[in-house]
Order: structure tokens, then sequence, then C-alpha cells
């Protein structure tokens, strides 16, 4: 059905080739998986399948026909046997659904009693049944592609190419879009898809052929997507400065309770008394022991200490010490440092900004 032999394709301007060296055969009836990151080749490939590119070197087979020999006026009629659908749909906006899978049937001039029967089987297939009237934009996403793959499959073709048919589409949509693409090779369409969609790939365990930088690097049956480390994580990612942002919330909120209550009863109970504090003067603000209730115990109040400037009895030695040796009552810092962190990280509003899409080959 389709054979690639030894085919590179080049484009004006670029050094390294689209494809290199690319060899493959497909069979009457498969469904086969083309994978592999963005820029690897595989549109290239479904172009060079269409007759829109012609390979550089090598040979382009496709149902018996050579496509580099071919005349440019014999192309259409040789598209009419290929059906084609693409991630943006590309349906016609100012026609009704039926309008848009009938157009193809009239471009290639067929009767108008054919295309009467035609139409509705192919929205029955894809299970549109009923909305033959209904305008492109009152359809969700789902039911476009739908359309879409209608008029791809009106004229019965041998061939169906995906380039990517569930980009656009939620993952519910998706699952039944790849539904209806294994029934439709059930009913003997030979299906070429190139997807980036790895979980479809290694659940459903068909022929796999990966590129990788113009090369094929895999051809494997019953395979999965294999590498997919080049393909963006859908994990949401931690946040730097979390660690950060968690530890001056807990400084803030105790230097707020150190200030309503005008004391250190705030501290834990381990605080180390600041550098350069007497022992007396530490001792004159006593840290709050508090046990945990259980059964009938109740956790204890927190100790008020004396006001400033009573000296309790047994704290003389505290009072007779001057105000500019007493120092006030410290904040304790986390051991974190902040001077690493940039603003973003410590407002916790930084985000990785590295996936990039590169141009699709």
């Amino acid at each position: 059905m389709i054979r690639f032999e030894n085919v590179t394709k080049r484009y004006r301007g670029t050094v390294k080739p689209a494809l290199s060296d690319v060899d493959f055969e497909v069979q009457r009836g498969e469904f086969v998986f083309l994978v592999g990151a963005s820029g690897s080749g595989k549109s290239t490939c479904l172009r060079l399948i269409l007759r829109e590119d012609v390979a550089s070197e090598g040979r382009v087979v496709v149902l018996g026909r050579d496509l580099r020999s071919m005349s440019n006026g014999k192309v259409p009629y040789f598209r009419r046997q290929i059906g084609a659908v693409f991630q943006d749909f590309r349906l016609l906006p100012t026609k009704t659904v039926s309008q848009n899978v009938a157009f193809a049937l009239q471009v290639i001039g067929a009767s108008r009693a054919f295309i009467h029967q035609a139409v509705p089987e192919a929205l029955a297939l894809v299970g549109l049944e009923g909305k033959g009237k209904r305008m492109p934009h009152e359809l969700s996403g789902g039911e476009q592609q739908r359309v879409a793959m209608a008029r791809a499959l009106v004229n019965r073709p041998p061939v169906l190419l995906a380039d990517e048919p569930t980009g656009n589409l939620d993952p519910a949509t998706s699952i039944d879009i790849m539904q209806l693409l294994a029934r439709i090779n059930a009913g003997g369409t030979t299906v070429l898809m190139a997807t980036h969609e790895a979980g479809f790939v290694d659940q459903m365990q068909r022929r796999v052929i990966e590129l990788r930088e113009g090369e094929m690097v895999r051809d494997e049956r019953h395979g999965g997507y294999g590498d997919t480390s080049s393909l963006p994580s859908l994990a949401p990612e931690p946040e730097r400065g979390a660690a950060a942002v968690a530890a001056l919330t807990a400084v803030l909120e105790l230097h707020r309770e150190i200030v309503e209550t005008g004391s250190m009863a705030a501290l834990p109970d381990d605080a180390a008394p600041a550098a350069g504090r007497t022992e007396a003067a530490a001792a004159t603000e006593a840290p709050v022991q508090v046990q945990a209730q259980t059964g009938d115990q109740a956790a204890q109040k927190p100790k008020k200490t004396a006001a400033a400037g009573e000296a309790a009895p047994e704290q003389d030695a505290a009072a007779s010490i001057p105000p500019a040796t007493t120092r006030t009552n410290p904040i304790i810092h986390p051991d974190v440092d902040l001077d690493e962190l940039g603003i973003a990280d410590r407002l916790g509003l930084s985000h990785d900004t590295d996936d990039e899409v590169g141009p699709t080959r």
C-alpha cells in the first residue's frame, strides 16, 4: 500500500535533511503509528504520501504508483483514494455538516444520487446521525473532528492518514476518536497515524515506526511509544521556593504573635537565648510548656511574666541589669539562605518556562 525506499527529503535553506534514508512498507489493512518528537519528520512523511512534496532521493510508492514520476495533472485523481484528517479539522465554516462532507464528493464530480446516499452513511459511521444541518460552530471539538473524518471517508478510500487527530481534543473525546479509528481500520481501511499520544500507542499495541531527527530508529510490531523523555509532562511541577515561602510565613506569624502578646511565649521550647543575652535576662522570659491533651488532661496555659520594670522577688539579679544590656524579643530565623532566592521564588511565583515547541516537519 505505502512504501518508502531509502527516502531522503531536503528543504531549501536547511542544512540537515527533514528525512534521511527512511525505508519502510505499510501493508494493506494495517494500523501504523508514526511517532517521534516535534521536528522528527512525521508530517513530512505524510506530505510525501499525499504528494504535497516530492522526495529528494529514493522512491515513495503509494497504491502501486511512484509519486516522484507522477505528473501534476494526475495528483488530484490520486488523492481521491487517500483520506486525510488533521489536527485543526479544516472544516468550511459557512457550510453545514452535510455540505462539508458532500463537498469532498462534489469536487470529484460525484452524482447527486450518490452524494445523497453516501453523506448520511458517512455521518452514521462516525456517530453524527441527525446533525447534518448543524453548522461547525454549533459542534464540540470532538464532533468537528468526526465531521472531518466523515469527509475523509465518504469517498471510501483504501488509505486514511491522520496527522495528530486528537491534538486539540480533551482526553475523553480523544478516546472516542481513537476507538472510531480502530473501527474504521477493522473495516479494512489502512490507517497511518502520526501522534504524540504515548498513552494510546502503548495501549493499542499496534505497529510503531519511530523517527528521530529525520531518521527511522525503530519499526516494531505490537510496540509502544518508546522514549517519552521528549514529551511534556502533565504532572504539576513542584514550585521552586515553596520551602522558603513556608519558612517566611512561619517567621512572620511568630513575629505577629510576639508583638501581640509582648512576650516570648510564642517561641518554641528549644529556642536558645540570643547571643549576648545574660542567663538572668533569659530567665525572666520563661517559655511556655505545652502538653498535648491525652484523655482528661488539658493543655497548660502560657505563663505570664512580670510586667516591664517590675522585678519578681526571686529575680532581683535580673532587675539590676541595666536596660541597655537586655535585648528585646528576637526573631528566630529558619536555616534558609534567602540571599540565593529571587523575588519570584520568595513569593512562590516562579514557574518553569522551559517548554519549547519545535517546528513540525
